[in-house]
C-alpha cells in the first residue's frame, strides 16, 4: 500500500475556510528555536519521545478534543495491543491504529536502544493532543509540563513525532 502525504496545514486551512471559519492562525516564531548542540556522542545520551498523536496506553483516559494540554506517559515497553488514540484529527487515525509505530515509533527506538546507537531510550515516553488551538496554553501549559517530564528523566535530547 502506497504512503499517502498529507499536506496538514493546507488541509486545515481548507477545510477551516469551507466551513465558513477564518483562516486558523498558525503559530510564527518570533525567533528560532534555542537549540543546544549535545555535550556527549548520541551513543551515551538518554533519549526522550514526544508525540503529537493523542496516543495513550490503555486503562488511560483517552484525550477531550478541545484545547486538551495534557500529556500521557507511555512506558517504552508498552505492547503495541494497548496503545491506543484519541485525537481531533480522528480521519487521519487508521494507520497508527492499525501499527502504532508509526506515529509513535517505540519499536524503532527501542532497537536503536539495543543496537547501542542511543545510549538509552527513556523509561516513559509522551504523548499529547496535537491540535491545539490555544497558542497561550501551549506555551503555558504543555511546554513546561513536557521539559519538566524530559528533566525528572534525565533526557539528554527529544525526538519529537508530529501527527
Amino acid at each position: 500500500m502506497p504512503i499517502e502525504h498529507v499536506e496538514y496545514m493546507e488541509a486545515i486551512t481548507k477545510r477551516y475556510s469551507a466551513l465558513g471559519y477564518a483562516p486558523y492562525g498558525w503559530i510564527q516564531a518570533d525567533s528560532p528555536p534555542a537549540l543546544t548542540p549535545l555535550t556527549k556522542p548520541l551513543n551515551e545520551c538518554r533519549i526522550g519521545m514526544m508525540s503529537t498523536s493523542g496516543a495513550y496506553v490503555k486503562g488511560q483516559t483517552a484525550y477531550f478534543y478541545k484545547d486538551d494540554t495534557s500529556t500521557r506517559a507511555i512506558p517504552k515497553n508498552t505492547p503495541k495491543d494497548d496503545i491506543h488514540f484519541s485525537h481531533l484529527t480522528e480521519n487521519y487515525l487508521e494507520d497508527p491504529r492499525r501499527d502504532p509505530d508509526c506515529i509513535l515509533p517505540l519499536t524503532a527506538l527501542r532497537r536503536l536502544e539495543a543496537e547501542g546507537v542511543i545510549g538509552d531510550l527513556a523509561d516513559e515516553v509522551y504523548s499529547c493532543m496535537g491540535g491545539i488551538y490555544s497558542q497561550r496554553r501551549v506555551i503555558e501549559e504543555l511546554i513546561p509540563d513536557l521539559t519538566a517530564n524530559f528533566r525528572a528523566q534525565k533526557v539528554d535530547a527529544a525526538f519529537l513525532v508530529p501527527m
